[in-house]
Protein backbone atom coordinates (compact mmCIF):
# COMPACT_ATOMS: atom_id res chain seq x y z
CA UNK A 1 0.00 0.00 0.00
CA UNK A 2 1.10 3.52 -0.63
CA UNK A 3 1.65 5.58 2.51
CA UNK A 4 -1.38 7.62 3.48
CA UNK A 5 0.63 10.84 3.38
CA UNK A 6 1.68 10.05 -0.15
CA UNK A 7 -1.73 9.16 -1.51
CA UNK A 8 -3.93 11.95 -0.22
CA UNK A 9 -6.16 12.82 -3.14
CA UNK A 10 -5.28 9.76 -5.24
CA UNK A 11 -8.10 8.14 -7.17
CA UNK A 12 -8.17 4.46 -7.97
CA UNK A 13 -8.81 3.23 -11.50
CA UNK A 14 -11.35 0.66 -12.55
CA UNK A 15 -8.88 -2.12 -11.74
CA UNK A 16 -9.47 -2.33 -8.02
CA UNK A 17 -9.72 -6.00 -7.24
CA UNK A 18 -8.80 -9.53 -8.05
CA UNK A 19 -11.89 -10.29 -10.13
CA UNK A 20 -11.18 -7.44 -12.52
CA UNK A 21 -7.55 -8.48 -12.76
CA UNK A 22 -8.66 -11.94 -13.80
CA UNK A 23 -11.08 -10.52 -16.33
CA UNK A 24 -8.33 -8.30 -17.67
CA UNK A 25 -6.09 -11.28 -18.22
CA UNK A 26 -8.79 -12.88 -20.35
CA UNK A 27 -9.03 -9.82 -22.59
CA UNK A 28 -5.35 -9.73 -23.53
CA UNK A 29 -3.50 -11.56 -26.28
CA UNK A 30 -3.13 -14.66 -24.12
CA UNK A 31 -5.69 -17.24 -25.37
CA UNK A 32 -8.68 -17.49 -23.05
CA UNK A 33 -8.12 -21.20 -22.42
CA UNK A 34 -4.53 -20.56 -21.38
CA UNK A 35 -5.51 -17.74 -19.04
CA UNK A 36 -8.28 -19.80 -17.44
CA UNK A 37 -5.91 -22.72 -16.95
CA UNK A 38 -3.38 -20.44 -15.27
CA UNK A 39 -6.09 -19.14 -12.96
CA UNK A 40 -7.19 -22.62 -11.93
CA UNK A 41 -3.64 -23.83 -11.27
CA UNK A 42 -2.93 -20.83 -9.06
CA UNK A 43 -5.81 -21.79 -6.82
CA UNK A 44 -6.72 -18.19 -6.12
CA UNK A 45 -9.52 -16.26 -7.78
CA UNK A 46 -8.12 -13.35 -9.69
CA UNK A 47 -4.55 -14.59 -9.90
CA UNK A 48 -3.07 -14.99 -13.36
CA UNK A 49 0.22 -16.36 -14.59
CA UNK A 50 2.74 -14.70 -16.86
CA UNK A 51 4.61 -17.56 -18.52
CA UNK A 52 8.14 -17.77 -19.85
CA UNK A 53 6.89 -19.53 -22.99
CA UNK A 54 3.67 -17.55 -23.29
CA UNK A 55 2.60 -14.23 -24.68
CA UNK A 56 2.29 -11.13 -22.48
CA UNK A 57 -0.87 -10.65 -20.46
CA UNK A 58 -2.58 -7.36 -21.26
CA UNK A 59 -4.61 -5.61 -18.56
CA UNK A 60 -6.84 -2.72 -19.70
CA UNK A 61 -7.35 0.12 -17.24
CA UNK A 62 -8.79 3.59 -17.24
CA UNK A 63 -7.47 6.79 -15.70
CA UNK A 64 -10.12 9.22 -14.54
CA UNK A 65 -7.91 12.27 -15.09
CA UNK A 66 -4.55 13.36 -16.42
CA UNK A 67 -1.63 12.60 -14.15
CA UNK A 68 1.03 10.16 -13.02
CA UNK A 69 -0.09 6.54 -13.05
CA UNK A 70 1.03 4.02 -10.44
CA UNK A 71 0.48 0.28 -10.21
CA UNK A 72 0.52 -1.98 -7.16
CA UNK A 73 0.65 -5.72 -7.71
CA UNK A 74 1.49 -8.82 -5.73
CA UNK A 75 4.01 -11.11 -7.44
CA UNK A 76 5.44 -14.56 -6.77
CA UNK A 77 7.67 -16.85 -8.84
CA UNK A 78 7.64 -20.59 -8.04
CA UNK A 79 11.08 -22.16 -8.27
CA UNK A 80 12.88 -18.84 -7.78
CA UNK A 81 15.12 -18.18 -4.77
CA UNK A 82 17.17 -14.97 -4.56
CA UNK A 83 19.68 -16.72 -2.31
CA UNK A 84 20.52 -19.57 -4.70
CA UNK A 85 22.87 -19.16 -7.70
CA UNK A 86 21.06 -19.91 -10.92
CA UNK A 87 17.63 -19.40 -9.33
CA UNK A 88 17.92 -15.74 -8.34
CA UNK A 89 15.00 -14.05 -10.06
CA UNK A 90 12.26 -13.95 -12.63
CA UNK A 91 11.76 -10.62 -14.36
CA UNK A 92 8.53 -9.13 -15.63
CA UNK A 93 8.64 -6.41 -18.25
CA UNK A 94 5.90 -3.80 -17.94
CA UNK A 95 4.71 -1.79 -20.93
CA UNK A 96 2.01 0.87 -20.96
CA UNK A 97 0.32 1.38 -24.32
CA UNK A 98 3.31 -0.37 -25.89
CA UNK A 99 5.86 1.89 -24.19
CA UNK A 100 8.42 0.42 -21.73
CA UNK A 101 7.51 1.30 -18.15
CA UNK A 102 9.90 -0.81 -16.09
CA UNK A 103 11.27 -4.18 -15.07
CA UNK A 104 9.93 -6.03 -12.02
CA UNK A 105 12.55 -8.32 -10.48
CA UNK A 106 10.69 -11.08 -8.60
CA UNK A 107 12.84 -12.58 -5.83
CA UNK A 108 11.03 -15.78 -4.88
CA UNK A 109 7.87 -17.81 -4.40
CA UNK A 110 6.48 -15.78 -1.48
CA UNK A 111 3.73 -13.39 -2.69
CA UNK A 112 5.04 -9.86 -2.26
CA UNK A 113 3.30 -6.55 -2.85
CA UNK A 114 5.27 -4.09 -4.99
CA UNK A 115 4.54 -0.58 -6.30
CA UNK A 116 5.79 1.01 -9.53
CA UNK A 117 5.40 4.18 -11.55
CA UNK A 118 3.85 3.84 -15.00
CA UNK A 119 4.60 7.35 -16.21
CA UNK A 120 2.55 10.32 -17.39
CA UNK A 121 -0.85 9.38 -18.80
CA UNK A 122 -3.78 11.28 -20.16
CA UNK A 123 -7.33 10.68 -18.96
CA UNK A 124 -8.86 7.68 -20.68
CA UNK A 125 -8.33 4.03 -21.53
CA UNK A 126 -4.89 2.41 -21.44
CA UNK A 127 -3.31 -1.03 -21.54
CA UNK A 128 -0.72 -2.49 -19.17
CA UNK A 129 1.23 -5.38 -20.67
CA UNK A 130 3.06 -7.85 -18.42
CA UNK A 131 5.57 -10.06 -20.19
CA UNK A 132 8.05 -12.65 -18.94
CA UNK A 133 11.53 -11.27 -19.74
CA UNK A 134 13.36 -14.55 -20.32
CA UNK A 135 16.54 -12.82 -21.47
CA UNK A 136 17.12 -11.34 -18.00
CA UNK A 137 15.54 -14.05 -15.83
CA UNK A 138 17.26 -16.98 -14.12
CA UNK A 139 16.74 -20.33 -15.90
CA UNK A 140 14.95 -21.95 -12.95
CA UNK A 141 11.71 -20.00 -13.27
CA UNK A 142 8.86 -20.57 -15.70
CA UNK A 143 5.97 -18.41 -14.47
CA UNK A 144 5.24 -15.33 -12.38
CA UNK A 145 1.95 -15.29 -10.49
CA UNK A 146 0.32 -11.85 -10.35
CA UNK A 147 -2.56 -10.96 -8.04
CA UNK A 148 -4.34 -7.97 -6.48
CA UNK A 149 -3.33 -5.68 -9.30
CA UNK A 150 -4.63 -2.13 -9.03
CA UNK A 151 -3.73 1.23 -10.52
CA UNK A 152 -3.94 4.75 -9.12
CA UNK A 153 -3.47 8.20 -10.58
CA UNK A 154 -1.86 11.22 -8.97
CA UNK A 155 -3.76 14.04 -10.66
CA UNK A 156 -2.22 17.28 -11.82
CA UNK A 157 -4.21 19.19 -9.19
CA UNK A 158 -2.80 17.14 -6.29
CA UNK A 159 0.01 18.56 -4.22
CA UNK A 160 1.80 15.21 -4.51
CA UNK A 161 1.80 15.47 -8.29
CA UNK A 162 5.09 17.37 -8.31
CA UNK A 163 6.85 14.55 -6.46
CA UNK A 164 5.42 11.88 -8.75
CA UNK A 165 5.98 13.89 -11.94
CA UNK A 166 9.64 14.69 -11.29
CA UNK A 167 10.73 11.29 -9.93
CA UNK A 168 13.75 9.78 -11.70
CA UNK A 169 13.68 6.63 -13.80
CA UNK A 170 16.69 4.42 -13.18
CA UNK A 171 18.43 2.23 -15.75
CA UNK A 172 20.50 -0.85 -15.00
CA UNK A 173 24.21 -1.38 -14.45
CA UNK A 174 26.58 -3.20 -16.80
CA UNK A 175 30.12 -3.01 -15.43
CA UNK A 176 32.65 -5.71 -14.48
CA UNK A 177 33.74 -6.78 -11.02
CA UNK A 178 30.42 -7.85 -9.52
CA UNK A 179 30.62 -10.54 -6.80
CA UNK A 180 29.19 -13.85 -7.94
CA UNK A 181 30.18 -13.28 -11.56
CA UNK A 182 27.24 -11.16 -12.68
CA UNK A 183 28.18 -9.69 -16.05
CA UNK A 184 26.56 -8.05 -19.02
CA UNK A 185 23.59 -5.71 -19.26
CA UNK A 186 21.28 -7.69 -16.95
CA UNK A 187 23.40 -7.85 -13.80
CA UNK A 188 20.81 -5.90 -11.79
CA UNK A 189 18.54 -8.91 -12.19
CA UNK A 190 20.79 -10.84 -9.76
CA UNK A 191 22.75 -8.17 -7.88
CA UNK A 192 22.16 -4.71 -6.38
CA UNK A 193 18.59 -4.42 -7.65
CA UNK A 194 16.83 -1.05 -7.14
CA UNK A 195 13.68 -1.83 -5.13
CA UNK A 196 12.35 1.24 -3.28
CA UNK A 197 12.18 5.00 -3.75
CA UNK A 198 10.88 7.93 -1.73
CA UNK A 199 11.21 11.69 -1.60
CA UNK A 200 11.84 14.53 0.82
CA UNK A 201 10.91 18.15 0.38
CA UNK A 202 12.29 21.39 1.77
CA UNK A 203 11.57 25.07 1.17
CA UNK A 204 13.50 26.73 -1.63
CA UNK A 205 14.91 30.29 -1.45
CA UNK A 206 12.14 31.44 -3.80
CA UNK A 207 8.81 31.80 -2.03
CA UNK A 208 6.34 29.11 -3.07
CA UNK A 209 9.05 26.85 -4.47
CA UNK A 210 10.14 23.49 -3.04
CA UNK A 211 13.25 21.36 -3.33
CA UNK A 212 12.50 17.68 -3.91
CA UNK A 213 15.15 15.07 -3.13
CA UNK A 214 14.70 11.45 -4.21
CA UNK A 215 16.29 8.43 -2.54
CA UNK A 216 16.74 4.95 -4.00
CA UNK A 217 17.28 1.65 -2.15
CA UNK A 218 19.32 -1.12 -3.78
CA UNK A 219 19.29 -4.66 -2.41
CA UNK A 220 23.05 -4.59 -1.73
CA UNK A 221 26.26 -2.70 -2.41
CA UNK A 222 28.89 -4.57 -4.43
CA UNK A 223 31.56 -1.90 -3.92
CA UNK A 224 32.42 0.91 -1.51
CA UNK A 225 31.99 0.41 2.23
CA UNK A 226 32.86 -3.10 3.44
CA UNK A 227 30.04 -5.33 4.64
CA UNK A 228 30.95 -5.34 8.38
CA UNK A 229 31.45 -1.57 8.27
CA UNK A 230 28.02 -1.19 6.64
CA UNK A 231 26.47 -3.17 9.47
CA UNK A 232 28.27 -1.14 12.15
CA UNK A 233 27.96 2.34 10.67
CA UNK A 234 24.69 2.06 8.73
CA UNK A 235 22.85 -0.90 10.26
CA UNK A 236 22.21 -2.76 7.02
CA UNK A 237 23.71 -4.28 3.88
CA UNK A 238 21.23 -2.65 1.52
CA UNK A 239 22.48 0.49 -0.19
CA UNK A 240 20.51 3.71 0.33
CA UNK A 241 21.58 6.75 -1.68
CA UNK A 242 20.07 10.08 -2.58
CA UNK A 243 19.72 10.00 -6.37
CA UNK A 244 18.24 13.23 -7.70
CA UNK A 245 17.39 16.71 -6.44
CA UNK A 246 15.42 19.47 -8.15
CA UNK A 247 13.65 22.72 -7.30
CA UNK A 248 10.05 22.99 -8.43
CA UNK A 249 7.87 26.06 -8.72
CA UNK A 250 4.39 26.60 -7.36
CA UNK A 251 2.91 24.56 -10.23
CA UNK A 252 5.28 21.65 -9.54
CA UNK A 253 7.38 22.30 -12.64
CA UNK A 254 11.14 21.83 -12.47
CA UNK A 255 13.09 25.09 -12.37
CA UNK A 256 15.74 25.03 -15.14
CA UNK A 257 19.31 24.69 -13.88
CA UNK A 258 18.37 23.27 -10.46
CA UNK A 259 18.48 19.52 -11.20
CA UNK A 260 21.39 17.60 -9.65
CA UNK A 261 22.20 13.92 -9.19
CA UNK A 262 24.67 11.87 -7.17
CA UNK A 263 27.56 11.18 -9.53
CA UNK A 264 30.48 8.72 -9.10
CA UNK A 265 32.60 9.13 -5.96
CA UNK A 266 29.51 10.52 -4.20
CA UNK A 267 29.74 13.74 -6.17
CA UNK A 268 26.94 16.20 -6.88
CA UNK A 269 26.62 17.00 -10.58
CA UNK A 270 24.25 19.15 -12.62
CA UNK A 271 21.90 16.88 -14.56
CA UNK A 272 22.49 17.15 -18.30
CA UNK A 273 20.75 13.99 -19.48
CA UNK A 274 17.45 13.19 -21.14
CA UNK A 275 13.96 13.59 -19.73
CA UNK A 276 10.88 11.52 -20.43
CA UNK A 277 7.73 13.56 -19.81
CA UNK A 278 9.63 15.44 -17.11
CA UNK A 279 11.21 12.35 -15.56
CA UNK A 280 15.03 12.43 -15.59
CA UNK A 281 16.68 9.26 -16.91
CA UNK A 282 19.62 8.09 -14.80
CA UNK A 283 21.72 4.94 -14.79
CA UNK A 284 23.54 3.05 -12.05
CA UNK A 285 27.15 3.18 -13.20
CA UNK A 286 29.41 2.22 -10.25
CA UNK A 287 29.74 -0.79 -7.95
CA UNK A 288 28.60 1.38 -5.04
CA UNK A 289 25.49 2.50 -6.96
CA UNK A 290 26.36 6.05 -7.87
CA UNK A 291 24.74 7.39 -11.00
CA UNK A 292 25.42 8.76 -14.47
CA UNK A 293 23.10 10.79 -16.68
CA UNK A 294 23.98 8.86 -19.86
CA UNK A 295 21.64 5.91 -20.37
CA UNK A 296 22.45 2.83 -22.46
CA UNK A 297 21.26 -0.21 -20.46
CA UNK A 298 18.16 -2.25 -21.39
CA UNK A 299 16.93 -2.73 -17.81
CA UNK A 300 14.64 -0.04 -16.49
CA UNK A 301 13.51 0.50 -12.90
CA UNK A 302 10.73 2.80 -11.74
CA UNK A 303 9.79 2.03 -8.14
CA UNK A 304 6.96 4.32 -7.07
CA UNK A 305 8.44 7.39 -5.37
CA UNK A 306 5.28 8.63 -3.67
CA UNK A 307 6.19 7.87 -0.07
CA UNK A 308 7.60 10.86 1.76
CA UNK A 309 10.24 11.02 4.49
CA UNK A 310 8.60 13.80 6.43
CA UNK A 311 11.17 14.62 9.11
CA UNK A 312 14.73 13.40 8.51
CA UNK A 313 15.76 14.88 11.86
CA UNK A 314 13.57 12.32 13.61
CA UNK A 315 13.40 9.40 11.19
CA UNK A 316 16.31 7.42 9.79
CA UNK A 317 16.28 6.38 6.15
CA UNK A 318 16.42 2.77 7.29
CA UNK A 319 13.03 3.22 8.94
CA UNK A 320 11.57 3.90 5.50
CA UNK A 321 12.75 0.41 4.53
CA UNK A 322 11.11 -0.97 7.68
CA UNK A 323 7.75 -0.09 6.10
CA UNK A 324 8.52 -2.79 3.52
CA UNK A 325 9.72 -5.75 5.62
CA UNK A 326 9.99 -8.00 2.54
CA UNK A 327 13.22 -6.14 1.69
CA UNK A 328 15.02 -7.73 4.66
CA UNK A 329 14.86 -11.34 3.37
CA UNK A 330 16.09 -10.10 -0.01
CA UNK A 331 18.95 -8.23 1.67
CA UNK A 332 19.99 -11.24 3.75
CA UNK A 333 19.68 -13.74 0.89
CA UNK A 334 21.94 -11.67 -1.35
CA UNK A 335 24.69 -11.16 1.20
CA UNK A 336 24.66 -14.89 1.98
CA UNK A 337 24.73 -15.86 -1.69
CA UNK A 338 27.71 -13.63 -2.32
CA UNK A 339 29.76 -15.42 0.34
CA UNK A 340 29.99 -12.54 2.80
CA UNK A 341 28.42 -14.51 5.68
CA UNK A 342 30.29 -17.02 7.86
CA UNK A 343 29.34 -18.67 11.13
CA UNK A 344 32.12 -17.07 13.18
CA UNK A 345 33.87 -14.19 11.42
CA UNK A 346 37.28 -13.26 12.84
CA UNK A 347 37.38 -10.23 15.11
CA UNK A 348 39.63 -8.32 12.70
CA UNK A 349 37.69 -9.06 9.51
CA UNK A 350 36.93 -6.20 7.18
CA UNK A 351 34.96 -8.29 4.68
CA UNK A 352 32.80 -10.87 6.49
CA UNK A 353 29.82 -10.77 8.83
CA UNK A 354 27.93 -13.32 10.89
CA UNK A 355 24.51 -14.43 9.80
CA UNK A 356 22.19 -11.38 9.61
CA UNK A 357 19.86 -13.05 12.13
CA UNK A 358 22.62 -12.74 14.74
CA UNK A 359 22.35 -8.95 15.08
CA UNK A 360 20.33 -6.38 16.96
CA UNK A 361 19.17 -3.68 14.51
CA UNK A 362 18.78 -0.27 16.16
CA UNK A 363 18.29 3.40 15.31
CA UNK A 364 19.40 6.08 17.76
CA UNK A 365 18.99 9.84 17.86
CA UNK A 366 21.76 11.89 19.41
CA UNK A 367 23.15 15.40 19.62
CA UNK A 368 26.87 16.18 19.90
CA UNK A 369 28.13 19.45 21.36
CA UNK A 370 30.41 21.45 19.10
CA UNK A 371 34.12 20.67 19.59
CA UNK A 372 36.54 23.53 20.24
CA UNK A 373 38.03 25.26 17.17
CA UNK A 374 40.85 23.29 15.59
CA UNK A 375 40.03 20.03 17.37
CA UNK A 376 41.83 17.13 15.73
CA UNK A 377 39.58 14.34 16.98
CA UNK A 378 35.91 13.58 17.26
CA UNK A 379 33.49 11.84 19.58
CA UNK A 380 31.04 9.19 18.50
CA UNK A 381 28.68 6.62 19.99
CA UNK A 382 28.61 2.84 19.99
CA UNK A 383 25.78 0.67 21.25
CA UNK A 384 26.55 -2.11 23.71
CA UNK A 385 24.34 -5.11 24.51
CA UNK A 386 24.40 -7.65 27.33
CA UNK A 387 22.40 -10.86 27.29
CA UNK A 388 21.29 -13.00 30.19
CA UNK A 389 23.89 -15.38 31.58
CA UNK A 390 26.73 -13.71 29.66
CA UNK A 391 28.94 -10.93 31.13
CA UNK A 392 30.26 -9.92 27.68
CA UNK A 393 29.43 -6.44 26.40
CA UNK A 394 28.78 -6.84 22.67
CA UNK A 395 29.51 -3.59 20.85
CA UNK A 396 28.24 -2.21 17.57
CA UNK A 397 31.66 -0.81 16.62
CA UNK A 398 33.46 -4.12 17.28
CA UNK A 399 36.13 -2.12 19.12
CA UNK A 400 36.95 0.04 16.07
CA UNK A 401 36.34 3.72 16.72
CA UNK A 402 35.96 4.41 12.98
CA UNK A 403 32.94 2.08 13.01
CA UNK A 404 31.17 4.07 15.74
CA UNK A 405 28.45 6.61 14.92
CA UNK A 406 29.72 10.13 14.34
CA UNK A 407 26.75 11.69 12.52
CA UNK A 408 23.92 13.29 14.48
CA UNK A 409 21.17 12.41 12.02
CA UNK A 410 19.04 9.50 13.24
CA UNK A 411 21.61 6.73 12.83
CA UNK A 412 21.14 3.01 12.28
CA UNK A 413 23.61 0.43 13.54
CA UNK A 414 23.75 -3.26 14.41
CA UNK A 415 25.26 -5.24 17.28
CA UNK A 416 26.46 -8.78 16.61
CA UNK A 417 25.16 -11.20 19.27
CA UNK A 418 25.79 -14.90 19.90
CA UNK A 419 24.03 -17.18 17.44
CA UNK A 420 20.49 -17.96 18.51
CA UNK A 421 20.01 -14.86 20.68
CA UNK A 422 16.38 -13.80 20.90
CA UNK A 423 14.97 -10.39 21.76
CA UNK A 424 13.88 -11.78 25.13
CA UNK A 425 17.51 -12.70 25.94
CA UNK A 426 18.64 -9.06 25.90
CA UNK A 427 18.89 -7.70 29.42
CA UNK A 428 20.77 -4.43 28.90
CA UNK A 429 21.45 -1.89 26.17
CA UNK A 430 23.98 0.88 26.80
CA UNK A 431 25.34 3.87 24.93
CA UNK A 432 29.13 4.27 24.86
CA UNK A 433 31.01 7.47 24.06
CA UNK A 434 33.95 6.86 21.71
CA UNK A 435 37.03 8.95 20.97
CA UNK A 436 38.76 9.20 17.60
CA UNK A 437 42.18 10.83 17.84
CA UNK A 438 42.63 13.47 20.51
CA UNK A 439 39.49 13.79 22.62
CA UNK A 440 37.89 17.17 21.80
CA UNK A 441 35.74 16.93 24.94
CA UNK A 442 32.34 16.95 23.26
CA UNK A 443 29.34 15.79 25.22
CA UNK A 444 26.78 13.57 23.49
CA UNK A 445 23.11 13.48 24.41
CA UNK A 446 21.29 10.35 23.35
CA UNK A 447 17.76 11.61 22.80
CA UNK A 448 16.06 8.34 21.99
CA UNK A 449 16.05 4.95 20.30
CA UNK A 450 13.58 4.81 17.43
CA UNK A 451 13.54 1.05 17.10
CA UNK A 452 15.46 -2.07 18.08
CA UNK A 453 14.77 -5.60 16.84
CA UNK A 454 16.35 -8.87 15.79
CA UNK A 455 15.36 -10.70 12.62
CA UNK A 456 13.07 -13.69 12.90
CA UNK A 457 13.57 -17.05 11.29
CA UNK A 458 11.94 -15.66 8.15
CA UNK A 459 14.58 -12.88 8.05
CA UNK A 460 11.94 -10.21 8.63
CA UNK A 461 12.04 -7.79 11.57
CA UNK A 462 10.92 -9.70 14.63
CA UNK A 463 9.94 -8.85 18.17
CA UNK A 464 10.96 -5.35 19.23
CA UNK A 465 13.23 -4.74 22.19
CA UNK A 466 11.44 -1.99 24.18
CA UNK A 467 14.34 0.48 24.36
CA UNK A 468 12.66 3.80 25.21
CA UNK A 469 15.19 5.72 27.27
CA UNK A 470 14.94 9.16 28.72
CA UNK A 471 17.65 11.42 27.28
CA UNK A 472 21.09 10.66 28.69
CA UNK A 473 24.32 12.63 28.32
CA UNK A 474 27.73 11.06 27.77
CA UNK A 475 30.95 12.84 28.63
CA UNK A 476 34.62 12.09 29.22
CA UNK A 477 33.83 11.68 32.91
CA UNK A 478 30.71 9.54 32.28
CA UNK A 479 31.26 7.76 28.94
CA UNK A 480 28.59 5.07 29.35
CA UNK A 481 24.86 5.18 30.13
CA UNK A 482 22.15 2.56 30.33
CA UNK A 483 19.39 2.89 27.71
CA UNK A 484 17.48 -0.26 28.62
CA UNK A 485 17.66 -2.78 31.43
CA UNK A 486 15.42 -5.76 32.16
Amino acid sequence: MFARSATHGLRRSVIAGAALACAAALTGPVPAAHAAESDRSAGSHGTFGVHRDGRPVVVPFRTGRDGEALVTLTVAAPGIDWGTPGRESAVLRLLVDGRPAGDVVVFGATPTERAFALGTLRKGRHELSLGYAADRSSPAGSVVRVSRLRTETVGTADREHAAAANAPVLYGRSIPGVPGGATGPFQNAISDTPVLAWYQEAPAPTAGHRVLTYTIVWTNEDGGTSTPALMARWGRTTDIEWAYRVEVDGRGKAVPGTAYFQSPDHGTKLFAGRYEDGHPLLQTCTLNNNLCDVVDNPMRFAPAAVERLVDPKKTAREEMVDRHPWVYPVMTAEVRREGRVVADPPADTTTLIADPQDYLYAVIRKTTSAPPPGAAGWNGVAIGVRIKGDPTLYRSDRGRVDWSLQRDDPAATTVRLPHGTRASDIVEVVAIRTVAGVDPGSTITVNGVNRAFVLGRDDRPGRAVPVRPKPVTLSAAAPEAVLYRR
